[in-house]
């Protein structure tokens, strides 16, 4: 029986952004590959102030950052520093480990701004845990954007319905942004064992069971198929399971605690690469 899990969103105070995170959870770890879901915003930023997240480390996922509105700046300590505007994705594979920071330009931060998205953290197969780090971004237009009756997709990233993202993964999985009509229906797709919704407008229903607004929906086996009883917008992430289960601590994920002792140790005696340009503060490890 494909018996849907509901999960309420968590509203967690990062000091200057308020999230709602998805995953992980007690109920559910992952959603295929999946291991981190925040809804950030949206939040209104007057001028003279504006998202400031200082440099932290990262090993043994990829993040993957998608904006609806605002812009956020990315520096990274392969000397990346990329905005990124609404529709694109700022894609960064982790691996054996980077450290990153995410504030705004100057004029953005003059300016003020709503700034509203989602960031999610992919964990990498254990044979690509330890990969050299990568920093990738997309334009929205180089991104598969297509309909079907009455939905407008856009695939974020993986593969879906006959579509390809650009984006580079280690698994299979699928992540799409789509606009449901009202009174429309989509069957979500098959080829992914894990999967879920998540949604942040309107009224749907999962093989007819209510999702609320700002709920994930997940499905571990067999058909679903999403009906809207509105105008509905909602993403939906999915893709098969790793082999090996994962221990998330603090920004580091990995299939070996060892591993995750080493990195803890690494960033306290400041074993990481700094960011260019942005070396000064640092978070540091929780206690």
């Amino acid at each position: 029986m494909n018996e849907m899990l509901l999960i309420k969103a968590r509203e967690h105070d990062l000091g200057d952004l308020t999230v709602r995170r998805l995953l992980p959870v007690a109920q559910r770890r992952m959603v295929g590959p999946f291991i981190f879901f925040d809804h950030m915003g949206p939040a209104n930023y007057p001028p003279d102030s504006g998202v400031n997240v200082r440099p932290h480390p990262h090993i043994g996922l990829a993040t993957i950052t998608y904006l609806f509105e605002g812009q956020i700046l990315h520096r990274d300590s392969l000397g990346t520093r990329q905005t990124i505007d609404p529709g694109d994705v700022n894609w960064m594979i982790a691996g054996s480990g980077i450290t990153h920071s995410e504030r705004v330009t100057d004029e953005i931060r003059a300016s003020g701004q709503i700034l509203h998205g989602l960031q999610l953290w992919i964990a990498l197969p254990k044979e690509a845990e330890e990969t050299a780090p990568e920093f990738y971004h997309h334009a929205a237009e180089a991104l598969p954007r297509f309909g079907l009756p009455g939905a407008a997709l856009t695939l974020i990233a993986g593969g879906a319905y006959g579509h390809r993202s650009p984006v580079k993964i280690f698994s299979p999985l699928c992540y799409l942004d789509i606009w449901l009509e009202a009174g429309a229906g989509l069957d979500l797709p098959e080829e992914h064992p894990e999967l879920a919704v998540y949604l942040l407008d309107g009224e749907v229903e999962g093989n007819g069971q209510p999702i609320g607004r700002f709920d994930m929906a997940c499905w571990t086996e067999g058909k679903v198929r999403i009906e809207a009883k509105t105008a509905a917008h909602l993403v939906v992430v999915g893709g098969a399971p790793l082999s090996e289960p994962r221990t998330i601590y603090w920004n580091f994920v990995s299939s070996s605690k060892e591993r995750l002792e080493q990195a803890k140790a690494d960033w306290q005696n400041g074993r990481f690469a700094k960011v260019p340009g942005d070396d000064i503060e640092f978070i540091p490890l929780p206690q």
